[in-house]
Order: C-alpha cells, then sequence, then structure tokens
C-alpha cells in the first residue's frame, strides 16, 4: 500500500500540464513473448517436468511535457513499462509487474531528478555484482528469463549532479527490497536448516525489516573519467539484499542483517583491450568483531576482468574474484560442532565467449562460472537469431555442477535446463 502511494504522489507531481495545451497520447511500444524451459532432473519443487511456461506482453511508453510551463522548462517527463504475464507453472496465474513509472526532470543545467520505480545498477562487473546491492532477481536468471529481469525494480529517488571536476549520483529507496533467491517452489536450493537440498519441503521464513524511517536505504556513487579510464566511488548503508544471517534457529528463521558497503572501480584501455578492477567492503554493523556465529561477517571482495575484441564478430572476456571473509579466526572459534564451516576466501573465474554470424543476425554467446576451491560451475550458452526486425528467437540452457550442495551452484545443481523463448517486438 505504502509502495502505491509513493508511485501515486509521483504522478500528482507531474499533473500539472496547463488546461489550454492538447495532450498527446504517446506511443506504446513493447513486445509478446512466448518461453517453455523444460527441466533435465527430478527434484521437490511444484513441477519436475519443467520451471517456466509462460506468455509475457510488455508494454512502455515515455511521455515529454510541452508547452508553455514549468514542466515543459524543466524537460520534464514519465516513463513506464509494465509486464503482464501468464503463468503456466503457477496453474495459469494472470501477473501484473509495474517496472517502471517514474517521473524525471531538469530543474538545473547541472541537476537532473528521478523519482519513482526505476531500475538502478552501477559497477563494473558481468554478473558479479559487488557494489551494486541494488535487488537481483536469480530466480529469473535460473530458468532462462531475459537478461532484463535480473535486475529488479526500486521505488526511489534519485538525484544526479554535475559538477565542474566530477559526477555524482544519490538514491534514497524508502522500501528496501530484497533478491529473488531459490525457496524451493521453482527452483530448488540448499537448505542449512535441513542441511541438504530441499524443494517445496523447505520451512524457511525470511524476515524482512519493516517499513520505517530508520530502515531507508541511501546509495550513492561519485565518478569521473580521466582520459580513457572511468573511475568511481561508491557508497550503501542499507541491508544485505540476500537474507544470509540467522534471525531464529529453532523457528527456521533467516533476515537480511544492516550492511554498510565503500567500494571503486577503474575501467579503461590495457593491453589492446579493455580492463577493469572493482573493490568493495561490505561492514556488517550487527557483528563489529565477527564473533556473531549467526551474523554474516564483515567482508572484502575483489574484482578484475579483461575483455578483447579478437576481430570477425568474435569477443572474448575473463574476470577473476574473489571474496575474503575478515575476522576469520572469530568466526571459526565461534562456531557450533554443528555449524557448516566456510573458507576464508572463495574464488570465482568467469569467461564470456561472444560470436556473431549471418550479418549479426544470429548472435551466440557462452557464460562460464567456476570457482576452483569449492569446485562448482554454471554454464549459460545463448543462441539469438534475429529473424526480421520483429522476429527475435532465443534458445538457451542453465547447467549447474557442484562436488558440495552447500555451495553457490552445487546447492542448485538439480534445476538444469533448456528453455526456448520467441518473441514479437512492436
Amino acid at each position: 500500500m505504502k509502495r502505491t502511494v509513493f508511485l501515486l504522489i509521483v504522478f500528482l507531481l507531474f499533473s500539472g500540464i496547463a488546461a489550454s495545451e492538447e495532450f498527446k497520447m504517446p506511443k506504446l511500444h513493447g513486445f509478446l513473448e512466448e518461453a517453455f524451459a523444460p527441466r533435465f532432473g527430478s527434484d521437490n519443487v511444484r513441477h519436475r517436468q519443467y520451471n517456466m511456461a509462460e506468455a509475457r506482453l510488455q508494454l512502455k511508453a515515455d511521455y515529454y511535457f510541452e508547452g508553455d510551463n514549468i514542466l515543459s522548462e524543466w524537460q520534464a517527463g514519465v516513463t513506464s513499462k509494465c509486464d503482464f504475464l501468464l503463468d503456466l507453472y503457477s496453474g495459469g496465474k494472470v501477473i501484473t509487474d509495474l517496472r517502471e513509472l517514474n517521473g524525471f526532470f531538469t530543474p538545473f543545467e547541472f541537476m537532473d531528478v528521478i523519482g519513482g520505480r526505476q531500475v538502478l545498477t552501477w559497477g563494473t562487473g558481468d554478473y558479479l555484482f559487488l557494489n551494486d546491492l541494488f535487488p537481483k532477481d536469480y530466480i529469473s536468471f535460473f530458468i532462462g528469463r531475459d537478461d532484463e529481469y535480473l535486475k529488479l525494480p526500486n521505488d526511489a529517488l534519485r538525484v544526479m549532479l554535475y559538477p565542474e571536476w566530477f559526477n555524482v549520483d544519490f538514491v534514497w529507496i524508502p522500501f528496501f527490497r530484497p533478491d529473488e533467491v531459490p525457496d524451493g517452489y521453482r527452483v530448488s536450493f540448499y537448505d542449512p536448516f535441513m542441511q541438504g537440498i530441499a524443494g517445496c519441503n523447505s520451512q524457511i521464513d525470511v524476515a524482512e525489516p519493516s517499513m520505517k524511517a530508520r530502515n531507508f536505504v541511501y546509495a550513492a556513487r561519485a565518478y569521473r573519467s580521466f582520459g580513457s579510464y572511468e573511475t568511481a566511488l561508491y557508497y550503501y548503508r542499507g541491508f544485505d539484499p540476500s537474507p544470509s544471517s540467522f534471525k531464529n534457529e529453532p523457528e527456521r528463521q533467516l533476515y537480511h542483517q544492516r550492511l554498510d558497503a565503500y567500494g571503486g572501480s577503474i575501467r579503461g584501455p590495457f593491453l589492446w583491450g579493455i580492463a577493469n578492477m572493482e573493490a568493495s567492503y561490505h561492514y556488517s554493523p550487527e557483528d563489529r568483531h565477527g564473533d556473531e556465529r549467526t551474523i554474516q561477517n564483515s567482508m572484502m571482495k575483489y574484482l578484475v576482468g579483461y575483455e578483447k575484441d579478437l576481430g570477425n564478430d568474435f569477443r572474448m572476456a575473463f574476470q577473476y574474484y574473489v571474496e575474503q571473509m575478515l575476522d576469520y579466526k572469530k568466526y571459526k572459534h565461534s562456531l557450533l560442532v554443528t555449524d557448516t564451516e566456510y573458507g576464508k576466501f572463495r574464488h570465482m573465474i568467469t569467461n564470456r565467449i561472444t560470436k556473431f554470424f549471418a550479418n549479426q543476425t544470429v548472435k551466440f554467446t557462452v557464460f562460464t562460472f567456476f570457482s576452483p576451491d569449492e569446485l562448482d560451475a554454471y554454464v549459460r550458452p545463448v543462441l539469438t537469431w534475429k529473424a526480421t526486425d520483429s522476429w527475435t528467437l532465443t534458445l538457451g540452457s542453465d547447467l549447474f555442477w557442484g562436488k558440495s550442495s552447500r555451495t553457490e551452484f552445487g546447492g542448485v545443481r538439480k534445476n538444469k535446463n533448456i528453455y526456448v523463448r520467441l518473441r514479437y517486438s512492436f
């Protein structure tokens, strides 16, 4: 209800069109899409034969104010994007997903403002997020929906400033929105209470922060280019988007602990390609000394990446990612005999290979995650054929492996699938 009121206020703020001005109906754009994803393995989820069977209609439109009024002077407008989903996996349920509904304006030459529902993102990682702590939908990612649906929208106020020496983004989010993570309904996962892979039989409860002023989320980014190099500093104050701490163990309850994050990144040319480096310090205010066994310790995260265009429409990219748990000795000392012990470091190597064919109407991409210390992997091959300007056919697969069910991809290894999506854009 509060989120609806927030969006309504945005529209009221942008309703001051002069009565003498003629309203022009904005043009609608969007697409129709059919998607189906049969599963390879059997598991205790709602449907063991498939994890996606849906029809989607997306409509989007932009409106810019005109005439002799302040909204026109401020180059103000409204943008909207809404999906209507017929989800056969959920028994034919029709779902309305309002992905964007916001107003934007430029009150000064050095300032842009966007208020309302919007998708927020920053950082240099490819599918790896160090300083981008805005919500993600990993269920959509794991079942084969378009990459657009990995990023979830926020109801937020974003102010962008452009002073002489650098640019600044300020984001205020009054309603914390968590990541959508596997919960057993559509995607099975490792349940720490059951000490194994669970589906619909999981009884985990997740407690979310209450909607109070003290639980507002704040984020900021200061960025500037030095020659060909893009640099940025990041700040985040809110909650861990994924529930990784225990609120009440006997009641099988997890929660989103408070989180402060500070980081930086640089991206630019290096050795005939493009390189990037990013780091982030994730501070856990509720576990200042690292000796609370039920709360995630503070961490350091590091990322280096490199991409190179090899010619003939062929491109390759690599990333090396490391997580370091801080106060590790205190963490080990606090564990009980029955607790799962995690390592001080976690390593991840990724590789993206992209090749275009047939005058760039056919695109083949393989993205691979591999952890050399946890011995798990996730491979995402995708073949896209743009038959015409309107019709696009996508074939892909989500392939998970893992030696242990306690690792990130080992815990979802029973969700291997192939998928097909047919889209008509208009």
